[in-house]
């Protein structure tokens, strides 16, 4: 008999899906196909983004320039998630074939999308690929790690946590030392059935 976290975990993955169909049904209005990666807006539709765009000059002419002064702030941080991309990647391929641990998907989780958007220019397209890299890449590294943590240990925290991962469900309680061994097995089985070496 599932127990009520099972149930709740259950109602979640639903809700999720649910969301997901709503976005796919909302992007069907925008009349646009992926073709082979390429994103493809009929020509009525691209022609409407066109009329839309803001020149980069109109757009940073309106922007505060504490706004315009941060922004190597931002930039910056390439080389910090780069570096984290590069060493996690290495991880993952190193150790999960070892821990039979099915391998994270990057491109599951890095989208880099937004610069087929005509009504963006220039700036505003570097910004948007910015950010789908940088969020892709924080989504595939928790990913990465959520599986580690499942693998090694799977132990629900003593405290609530915000937003805990996929994963966190299925843990073991805090201080249920009797469920430990056979949760740390159970996810460790599920792992290899997923074909991860």
């Amino acid at each position: 008999m599932p127990s009520r976290l099972d149930e709740l975990l259950n109602r979640l993955r639903e809700i999720q899906d649910a969301v997901q169909d709503e976005i796919e049904e909302r992007r069907s209005a925008f009349r646009y196909r992926v073709e082979r990666g390429r994103v493809v807006f009929d020509a009525d539709m691209r022609r409407r983004h066109r009329e839309l765009r803001e020149g980069w000059i109109s757009f940073l002419s309106r922007t505060r320039p504490l706004v315009v002064l941060t922004a190597p702030a931002i930039y910056a941080l390439i080389v910090p998630l780069v570096l984290l991309d590069l060493f996690v990647s290495f991880y993952q391929a190193v150790c999960f074939p070892v821990y039979r641990i099915e391998k994270v998907r990057r491109a599951d989780f890095i989208a880099i999308d937004r610069h087929h958007l005509a009504y963006l220019n220039g700036l505003q397209k570097l910004n948007c690929v910015y950010c789908g890299y940088a969020n892709g890449l924080i989504a595939y590294v928790r990913e990465v790690a959520a599986r580690t943590e499942a693998h090694w240990c799977p132990i629900k925290h003593a405290r609530r946590i915000e937003a805990p991962h996929g994963q966190y469900g299925g843990f073991a309680e805090f201080g249920d030392g009797q469920a430990f061994g056979d949760t740390v097995s159970r996810l460790r089985r599920g792992q290899k059935d997923h074909g991860a070496g």
